[in-house]
């Protein structure tokens, strides 16, 4: 009955808080997590602009290695906050926002977000990331006066 989705819903929630934690650290436990195959895009759109070179839809796990990999290269992240955290069924959601730093330029950024996590079996399997890219963007591009 409905105990049985309560106690799994509030398993799905300690995981994706553990997937938090584990990857503001940048170890491989945040990967461990995640499906062999999975369906993880971030940001979840459909056109991403140039500089977000991590966009790239991923599909297995290693892909996903691969994105947190091409993140880091270009994103010097500084603070993540979770608000709010809402599952139901096999879902996540994950509400909150975060400040980070483009390498390139130097200058930084701080933008809201929601994700959707989908978990089977304790591993998530489908992985969404809503975010105003243009937020971001901004930080990549040189002021016209440099």
């Amino acid at each position: 009955g409905n105990g049985a989705s309560a106690m799994n819903e509030n398993e799905n929630v300690q995981l994706i808080k553990g997937f938090f934690a584990a990857s503001s650290a940048a170890t491989g436990a945040a990967l461990s997590i995640v499906a062999a195959d999975v369906d993880w895009q971030s940001p979840a759109t459909r056109s991403w602009p140039a500089e977000i070179t991590w966009a790239a839809p991923r599909h297995t796990r290693e892909q996903v290695a691969k994105f947190f990999q091409e993140l880091n290269e270009k994103v010097q992240p500084e603070r993540m906050e979770l608000s709010t955290i809402v599952a139901q069924g096999e879902s996540v959601v994950v509400e909150g926002c975060n400040r980070g730093r483009a390498r390139g330029t130097g200058r930084s950024f701080e933008h809201g977000w929601v994700m959707l996590f989908t978990i089977r079996d304790g591993l998530v399997v489908r992985h969404r990331h809503y975010y105003d890219t243009a937020e971001i963007v901004g930080a990549f591009r040189s002021s016209s006066k440099e």
